[in-house]
């Protein structure tokens, strides 16, 4: 029997968007136009036509707007802007969040942009992923609050092509009636130890991480995510405090002055109002260049390197008053990581595997904040303040008997330790397969010696690995789950379960691209059909990532 003809596509292959994107822009330009016309694909410069200046994509159903196509942490926000152009100012605001879900702002990228538009929430720098041009993006759309009647219905006279603006649903932040459970009420946990997990040889530095949670109140379950409140490092306040020529002890709020740096303001990318400030007491070329910097602009080409220190350094002789310099900066922010233990195993110890970020700007090798905290400056039996952020949507099946692939290359493989141990020590019968990469397989294979233990006595069905550096060619996890794509795709048909974790912008967008292909060679699908079996298979929870 002859098969029924496909409409042509209208955004085609070489339009500027992921194939996911195109199937959903497929079908949204399907609806909108009569395709008994003849009509077929569109050029790049007709598509984009398309987009909100010449369709009014506004006002669907919040429900049905979460499958839209901006949803993507890979996505740079300037294409996420502008596919979100139109919709009503809670989804445009959510478009210029870091898309990851992370929880470190304390909501759901969601819930942040709802209490931000319905003014639960007045604090526009909590986006840690987002970072500063989520923070600039959502002043400029939060100046359009004022003009905006959140609760009117819409205007019979309205022009046409303005959407409606609806009340968002109510906001509402991470629990917080228990201490430990979320960033407005921490408590405070023992540091045990670190170990290194790399061989000599390695270019990483990256560290096992043990706390105990005896007396915390605290429990958790895997897949869940712990927060820690870093602080800075001293050397940097000090270096801060010498380039403003300011004392060390002056008060700030009843505290010394590199009390506050150190543990209260981020130290990092310099914000939008620090050159603000800046353009206050200066004059002439400069003022021009802090007042260029301040609105995002990138005067001399530097701006992407600008930590504070650089910042005070690049406008030399400026002395702002401490107090007002101090407000000028963002606060520093509690980081999460994937906790990568099993509360089965001792509910008392609780594991991270943090990467220690150090790289070279200028004359300065720059740190990152929380990860060379715990990898360098904390002690056994220190006290921070941590908190438990629990898992919405990524965790082991209810069913035991379920099979589950991970793909954790690197630091993602925290997660999956903690499924493993956590299978084991409930005798979970369902099969567990791991795919696992790094760059050099003699000194970057964490954990060898567990999982190679849990290889031999059968816990883990599977172990697929993938060194980058190893050979001629880099060779990633996606290009591993290619070789074995038949077996990946039997393991799906059967029903099992599929988990990413670990980087957003390039990993996670290969893996998934990977599974797209497996599904479209070994499932008999054309690409987009391949497309939409993945997404379904996010809809039904059976595909889950936690990505930074």
């Amino acid at each position: 029997m002859s098969q029924p003809s496909r409409a042509p596509p209208l955004v085609p292959e070489s339009a500027p968007f992921s194939a996911e994107q195109r199937v959903w822009l497929n079908g949204l330009f399907a609806g909108l136009l009569s395709l008994d016309q003849g009509i077929t694909a569109l050029t790049q410069e007709q598509a984009a036509a398309l987009l909100p200046g010449g369709i009014d994509l506004a006002a669907p159903a919040a429900e049905e707007d979460d499958g839209a196509p901006w949803h993507d942490p890979a996505m740079v926000l300037a294409d996420r802007m502008k596919l979100a152009e139109g919709r009503p100012l809670h989804r445009r605001m959510m478009a210029a969040m870091g898309q990851q879900d992370c929880g470190q702002c304390g909501y759901s990228c969601q819930d942040y942009s709802d209490a931000i538009v319905s003014k639960k929430e007045e604090r526009l720098n909590l986006c840690v992923p987002g970072g500063k041009e989520t923070t600039r993006t959502l002043k400029a759309l939060h100046q359009e609050l004022g003009n905006l009647e959140l609760s009117s219905p819409r205007p019979a006279a309205q022009s046409p092509g303005k959407a409606a603006i609806p009340t968002p649903a109510v906001a509402t932040a991470a629990p917080a009636a228990a201490p430990g459970w979320s960033r407005e009420h921490p408590v405070e946990a023992r540091f045990l130890s670190r170990a290194r997990l790399n061989k000599a040889g390695s270019e990483k530095e990256t560290w096992h991480i043990e706390f105990d949670l005896a007396g915390t109140g605290l429990d958790y379950s895997v897949g869940d995510a712990f927060g820690i409140f870093p602080r800075n490092d001293p050397a940097l306040a000090n270096a801060v405090i010498a380039a403003l020529a300011a004392p060390a002890d002056f008060p700030i709020g009843g505290r010394p002055l590199r009390d506050v740096l150190i543990d209260a303001v981020s130290l990092g990318t310099a914000p939008d109002a620090l050159f603000q400030l800046f353009s206050y007491i200066t004059g002439g070329e400069r003022r021009q260049k802090t007042k260029a910097l301040a609105a995002g602009e990138d005067p001399d080409g530097d701006a992407a390197t600008l930590d504070v220190l650089a910042a005070i350094e690049k406008f030399p002789g400026l002395r702002p008053d401490p107090e007002a310099f101090i407000e000028s900066l963002d606060p520093l922010q509690p980081r999460l990581y994937s906790i990568a233990s099993s509360p089965k195993v001792d509910p008392t110890r609780m594991a991270l595997c943090v990467d220690a970020v150090r790289y070279p700007v200028a004359r300065r090798t720059r740190l990152g904040v929380a990860s060379t905290f715990l990898g360098a400056r904390i002690d056994p039996d220190d006290r921070l303040k941590v908190y438990v952020q629990k898992a919405a949507h990524f965790g082991l099946p209810a069913d035991p008997s379920v099979p589950i692939i991970m793909i954790g290359p690197g630091t993602g493989i925290a997660p999956f330790r903690a499924f493993l141990h956590d299978r084991k020590a409930t005798g979970a019968p369902g099969k567990n397969w791991l795919f696992f990469g790094h760059q050099r397989s003699s000194s970057d294979f964490f954990y060898a010696d567990e999982l190679n233990a849990m290889k031999t006595s059968g816990l883990l069905t599977r172990l697929s690995l993938a060194w980058s550096r190893d050979g001629d060619k880099k060779f990633y996890v996606q290009d591993r789950m290619r070789e074995v794509g038949r077996e990946v795709w039997t393991w799906l048909a059967e029903g099992a379960n599929i988990y990413i974790c670990g980087d957003a912008k390039r990993m996670a967008k290969d893996v998934e691209r990977a599974l797209v292909d497996i599904v479209a060679q070994f499932g008999a699908r054309s690409t987009d059909e391949a497309v939409l079996f993945v997404a379904d298979l996010k809809k039904k929870g059976r595909l889950q990532q936690d990505v930074y």
